[in-house]
């Protein structure tokens, strides 16, 4: 055995000294081997401050080709560190090189273990880095999303032809101006305020181009819709909150109910749905059917039940199981109709039994097709129940749009939301200025 290894001896040295053995692995493991020669003896001590610890002696002997190769072992004098991708504090570096500085202690080696300690110490601050925060992308997404729905709208059509062929600054171009604004809804009053305001400033010469004139109208439009564009806001304390939704047949009242169930599912809030109106076929189920959706309880008693009975038992539910909103809906029906005016001025007061504060919001929908006679419908509803806010829809198809411009000068109602699509997240929070944008051309000739 003795001359096999002797044999091998040379072999062994030909090969790279990082990966031969030390002296005191081979002595443990031999112990009737001869003793090395003074050079190498004296070379002993040096290799087994290098050597990892371990059990060497419980290996059977064999030849040196089959002894464990360690990996090689750095000096502490001269720690080999990774350059990180930022400074890292002296602590943070000494804390992960900790285990490779005590002696007895087994632990990875060589650069690649040094690399895997700074790894995991820049790991924490690679997770609590700051993100670049998305909301400047979102919110241009979202006026895009008014713009890409409201393009087809005859408000827009109209002024994107006007002023897509970089129109010369006269009177011509004013009184343009003025047929789209009749055109699109805005209404005669409204309409004039704005084109006397332009004409006024044009004679003064504060115009330098039609650039600057359709700038000013984008000022104009945005400070009859500022005052009313203001947010829904649920108060906590109204356990539950009571918001009745009115309107005439066909504008999408039911619809407005269920994507605002949606909406308030998503927030978090503790929502129930009143089936009130019992007039129109399938108006209960359709109501059932969204609150399958969402997953929000509806009561409902069926058709021809009375709306105030049905309005009535959802607030004794809502306030037996702590709900935080209370949707109640109703029949569509005729502004011109006082009968059934009446019924809804009756649903009113019947809540107010249960609830000296309820509703807490009176929401009247109306259809963003209906033009002018919007103004009238809002004008008998709003004598009758006290409305609170307006629920403008179908924006997107072909409603001219101005309607909203004539409701806000003339009653001054918050404009809560506004209906842009079929999605239930195309109820949107009313934008003033996203609503602006996408009316009116970006620039000249676009």
């Amino acid at each position: 055995m003795l001359s096999f290894f002797r044999r091998k001896k040379p072999d062994a040295a030909d090969t790279d000294t990082a990966k031969r053995p030390s002296l005191d692995e081979l002595a443990a493991a031999f112990p009737n081997a001869p003793a090395p020669g003074t050079a190498e003896s004296e070379a002993a001590p040096q290799a087994a401050d290098g050597a990892l610890t371990g059990d060497a002696s419980a290996a059977p002997p064999g030849p040196v080709d089959a002894a464990p190769t360690p990996p090689a072992q750095p000096s502490p004098t001269a720690p080999v560190h990774r350059a990180p991708a930022e400074p890292v504090p002296a602590e943070v570096i000494a804390a992960a090189l900790e285990s490779e500085s005590v002696p007895g202690r087994l632990s990875t080696s060589g650069t690649a273990g040094r690399a895997d300690a700074l790894d995991a110490a820049l790991a924490p601050s690679a997770r609590t880095a700051p993100e670049e925060s998305p909301e400047p992308v979102a919110a241009a997404e979202d006026r895009k999303g008014w713009r890409d729905r409201l393009r087809g709208s005859a408000f827009a059509r109209a002024f994107g032809g006007l002023f897509s062929r970089n129109p010369k600054l006269d009177d011509d171009l004013l009184d343009e101006i003025e047929t789209a604004l009749l055109t699109a809804d805005v209404g005669v009053a409204a309409t004039t305020q704005l084109v006397e305001s332009l004409r006024k400033r044009m004679k003064a010469r504060e115009f330098a181009d039609a650039q600057a004139l359709l700038a000013a109208l984008r000022n104009d439009l945005l400070a009859m819709l500022r005052p009313v564009a203001v947010p829904l806001q649920i108060d906590r304390n109204a356990r539950p909150f009571v918001l009745l939704t009115v309107g005439v047949n066909g504008v999408g009242k039911t619809t407005t109910i269920g994507k605002l169930a949606k909406r308030f599912k998503d927030e978090g809030r503790p929502l129930m749905l009143a089936a009130g109106d019992t007039f129109r076929a399938a108006a209960v189920a359709q109501l059932q059917a969204w609150g399958d959706r969402n997953g929000v309880p509806v009561v409902a008693q069926g058709q021809n039940a009375d709306a105030a009975s049905v309005a009535f038992d959802a607030l004794q539910a809502a306030k037996s199981r702590g709900t935080e909103v209370l949707i109640a809906d109703t029949a569509g029906r005729l502004h011109t109709q006082q009968g059934l005016m009446a019924e809804l001025g009756k649903i009113k007061r019947v809540l107010a039994k249960l609830d000296p504060a309820a509703p807490h919001e009176v929401l009247m929908v109306i259809d963003g097709t209906t033009g002018q006679n919007a103004l009238s419908q809002l004008r008998q509803f709003h004598a009758a129940v006290g409305v609170t806010g307006l629920v403008v829809t179908k924006l997107d198809g072909t409603a001219k749009g101005g309607v909203v411009f004539a409701l806000a000068r003339e009653f001054g109602i918050p404009i809560r939301f506004a209906g842009i699509g079929e999605r239930p997240e195309d109820l949107r929070v009313f934008d003033a200025e996203a609503f602006v944008d996408a009316l009116l051309p970006e620039a000249l000739g676009a």
